[in-house]
């Protein structure tokens, strides 16, 4: 691939750079799936000769493109039953590959029921994957936690995993830095049989309980 690549950002408006950041990660997408596909292929002496000579090419011609990917998202395996049933169904036998939006927290803009890769508050080496129960000033009724009741402190977020008992979060240390914060699972990439969107939304008897603005449960849309 001798092709050049070639970014022009305008910046004479937020909404065209804005624009351009969308198309880009769009673009990630594809190529993401695309080089997962290639993977699979790999698995035959063919296939294997032309994943080689494919990414040999397209990491020498495109650079830029790479740096750019690692930054705005990249691709995790999803390991463990702490998710289930929404992500791993099956169990470890064909683990879930989910695509982590790195530039939509950039901001630490989280919401409730968001799927969130944090470092792990115990071990800064490992990312764990968890879902948001509670942002700053929610009050949560925990499970297991020593306090019963916690208020979510400012910067802070309440995580768990969807299969309660089977979980290392946030029942077990408390509220995580919203610096921990490594990305967004945006979609779930592999096995093609699980190709979706990740939707976020928050289990309606995990909702929390009040809000620094005195909002009640029922007043959530998650």
């Amino acid at each position: 691939m001798s092709r050049h690549f070639h970014f022009h950002f305008h910046f004479q408006t937020r909404e065209r750079c804005l624009n351009c950041l969308a198309e880009l990660f769009e673009q990630a997408k594809v190529i993401f799936l695309f080089i997962l596909s290639l993977q699979t292929m790999a698995q035959t002496g063919f296939g294997r000769r032309y994943f080689k000579a494919f990414v040999s090419g397209f990491f020498v011609a495109v650079p830029v493109t790479v740096t750019v990917l690692d930054r705005l998202a990249y691709v995790a395996r999803v390991e463990g039953a702490s998710m289930q049933p929404s992500l791993n169904p099956d169990g470890g036998s064909s683990p879930d590959v989910v695509l982590l939006n790195r530039w939509s927290v950039r901001n630490y803009q989280v919401h409730r029921g968001d799927i969130v890769s944090v470092l792990s508050p115990k071990d800064p080496q490992q990312k764990i994957i968890k879902r948001v129960i509670g942002i700053e000033g929610d009050f949560i009724k925990t499970l297991g936690y020593k306090n019963r009741y916690v208020r979510v402190p400012d910067g802070h977020l309440w995580i768990e995993g969807d299969h309660h008992g089977h979980s290392f979060d946030s029942n077990t240390f408390g509220p995580v830095s919203l610096g921990l914060v490594h990305g967004r699972a945006s979609h779930i990439i592999w096995p093609p049989s699980r190709w979706q969107r990740i939707e976020p939304s928050v289990p309606p008897e995990r909702r929390p309980l009040l809000n620094w603005e005195g909002a009640t449960e029922d007043g959530y849309d998650d």
